[in-house]
């Protein structure tokens, strides 16, 4: 389904993010977890793809297994690094043949484990692949008329490359101006960043829904982790506080790290937010919970999603 349709009218999606898996084996166990999702009808799922070629084909084919076996829409991500223009429409083509309906375009992380020449790569940066993209819909290629939705990303806390904030939201409009029709942002902790950023978009002339990024943390080898993954995400001090409280309690950090995502999820939503995207690491438990803590209705069918206002929410969980 396209991105357009997904996004259409004024309720929220919901959707989650897995990374690559590194072998057949964890693979299987990927989509095992994706299944015990199913039931809770995300509006979508993203792929995320390896630097270097590690993980691509598995990614691909766990995208397509996704799109052929379940009822999910899977949005596999495409980056820049060690791309050229072929190898990304052999991707493409693969893609709309099996009717996936959106893809996600992304700079990407340089890769660690091989050599890397980054001039060498055809797209230097995200907008020159959302613009290939848009050349490819154009083409007719895709059998949806109107090609590929076409995702970015979005930084509230930043661009880690790019410290001046001026510049950086000249980038984003530049890929919004390319084609891009959803942005989906970066993790963050403290939602006056989100929401400041979502208002200088606004400002910049950029109306294309941006989806929050949300990760929960579970352990504090896990919170560590995001750290390094988000290039330098902002905990707020009473996050630290209280993880501080139950470090050595991991029952505990894991509560801590729900209750915290889960208010947050509250408040996007009184804040009208256009979707919230859940980066899960590839486990459903604690995804689950604030799901069914936000008293978010399983969808029945496919593609319809009634989500209940805050206000019933709160008044659910009184009870």
């Amino acid at each position: 389904m396209h991105i357009t349709d997904i996004l259409r009218g004024d309720s929220p999606t919901f959707s989650f993010e897995f990374f690559p898996p590194k072998t057949p084996a964890a693979a299987e166990l990927l989509y095992q977890t994706i299944r015990d999702l199913e039931s809770y009808t995300p509006h979508f799922i993203s792929v995320t793809y390896g630097a270097g070629g590690s993980t691509r084909d598995l990614t691909h084919d766990l995208v397509e297994r996704i799109q052929h076996t379940t009822k999910l829409d899977p949005i596999p991500h495409l980056t820049c690094v060690c791309h050229n223009e072929e190898e990304v429409e052999t991707i493409l083509l693969r893609y709309a043949r099996s009717a996936i309906g959106n893809v996600l375009a992304l700079g990407g992380d340089r890769p660690r484990d091989i050599p890397y020449d980054k001039s060498r790569d055809s797209f230097q940066h995200a907008v020159d692949l959302v613009k290939f993209i848009r050349r490819f819909n154009e083409s007719g290629a895709h059998p949806d008329r109107r090609g590929f939705g076409i995702g970015v990303a979005g930084f509230p806390e930043g661009h880690p490359s790019t410290p001046n904030r001026l510049v950086e939201m000249d980038h984003l409009k530049a890929k919004v101006d390319a084609g891009a029709d959803y942005m989906v942002t970066q993790l963050f902790f403290d939602n006056r960043d989100f929401l400041d950023f979502r208002e200088r978009c606004a400002l910049a002339g950029i109306h294309i829904p941006i989806i929050a990024g949300i990760m929960p943390i579970t352990s504090m080898s896990g919170f560590k982790r995001i750290a390094e993954l988000a290039g330098g995400a902002r905990f707020p001090a009473r996050l630290l506080r209280a993880l501080q409280r139950c470090e050595n309690d991991p029952e505990g950090v894991r509560r801590v790290g729900v209750h915290f995502a889960l208010e947050q999820c509250h408040d996007l939503l009184d804040n009208k937010v256009a979707g919230i995207h859940f980066y899960t690491l590839n486990r459903s438990d604690a995804t689950r919970v604030i799901f069914d803590s936000l008293g978010i209705p399983r969808r029945q069918g496919a593609r319809v999603l009634a989500v209940q206002s805050s206000d019933e929410v709160r008044k659910r969980l009184a009870n």
